[in-house]
């Protein structure tokens, strides 16, 4: 456990080279940090902390920059999360107040925002399909041989799909579609459709395999796509010193560009409020220059998506801590007050 002068220390350095991206000197946290001791003091805290494994001498500078180890004591025990000002907390709350039908577009508004404060690249995705409980689904007869299936979940996810035949469909044919398919599937996990319920169904009707199978195959298809994944503000990356390394930023342009791996990093880590891994933290390799900080959106207890910020290790964290437990406080708010108008 660090002594209070060497958490001093450590923070200072920290914060020092999150605004300067320049390895930080004694006699800068002498000049720059108020720390009451002298230079020398310092010089040797910083030896301490580099002997014990919080920071790094890079070759060509006298100075220290923060190691993956100093950065997660800071992020642990250091940080401050009131790093957000008050022109800030009244551009989000504009923002998150535009009134939106389905819960993807505020996680975009959540996301555009997000990008726009931190100055950092933001990506999001909704919810796991079996995580979500289907609230209803309809039938709609478009012309005599087109249907439109639209299914809605308890996150206010919507998921729709239009059947063409090559045989006319009957709106009393489109009634018992929805009564049965209606009483079988709400209240289950949006999931496929498996094949005992196939069966049940198509011995429920009296209609042709040729008017039920297209269904099933439909819904499960629309069930499997994987959701839309969010990107905002990759620009603002490469405006950023690390980007100037071609192996930082080819690497980069490979994890946004690899789908499932931008999934996996959204859903690593539930146990908490906010998430955040630091370099090596991360599982895959591919991360090993970044840190991924993230946050899972829940209404009502239940996951709706997660949103996260991808950037260097030498990330602002306090800043984006700040900012995402305030967005997510006032999207969970946002929520809450359209519920109310809802019963008024």
């Amino acid at each position: 456990m660090l002594d209070e002068r060497k958490k001093k220390v450590l923070q200072a350095i920290v914060e020092e080279y999150i605004n300067t991206a320049e390895p930080v000197s004694s006699n800068t946290l002498t000049h720059n940090h108020g720390l009451e001791c002298s230079s020398a003091t310092i010089r040797n805290e910083m030896s301490e902390l580099e002997k014990s494994g919080f920071l790094d001498k890079p070759h060509t500078s006298a100075g220290r920059v923060p190691s993956a180890k100093g950065y997660r004591f800071y992020v642990d025990e250091l940080i401050k999360e009131d790093n957000i000002s008050i022109e800030e907390i009244k551009y989000i709350q504009e923002k998150l107040e535009t009134k939106v039908n389905e819960i993807q577009d505020l996680t975009k508004i959540a996301t555009t925002t997000l990008s726009e404060i931190t100055h950092y690249t933001s990506v999001a995705i909704g919810p796991k399909s079996n995580l979500q409980i289907i609230e209803d689904i309809k039938f709609v007869l478009l012309g005599s041989r087109m249907l439109m299936v639209v299914i809605m979940t308890d996150t206010k996810l919507v998921k729709e799909t239009i059947i063409k035949y090559d045989e006319d469909i009957t709106q009393s044919q489109v009634e018992t579609l929805n009564n049965l398919f209606s009483s079988k599937l709400v209240g289950k996990p949006l999931d496929k459709i498996d094949k005992p319920m196939e069966e049940y169904i198509l011995s429920e009707i009296n209609y042709s395999v040729s008017v039920i199978k297209p269904i099933i195959e439909q819904i499960n298809k629309v069930v499997e796509e994987e959701n839309t994944i969010m990107l905002e503000g990759a620009n603002r990356a490469f405006e950023l010193p690390e980007f100037k390394s071609l192996e930082i930023a080819r690497n980069f342009i490979n994890v946004l560009d690899t789908k499932e791996l931008v999934v996996d990093m959204l859903n690593t880590g539930i146990a908490k409020d906010i998430n955040v891994y630091i370099g090596d933290e991360n599982d895959n390799k591919q991360l090993k220059d970044f840190s991924i900080v993230t946050f899972r959106h829940k209404i009502h207890g239940k996951d709706v998506g997660t949103i996260g910020i991808i950037g260097p290790k030498r990330m602002d964290y306090s800043k984006v801590i700040s900012v995402m437990k305030y967005i997510s406080k006032k999207m969970n708010s946002t929520d809450n007050e359209d519920e109310d108008n809802e019963r008024r």
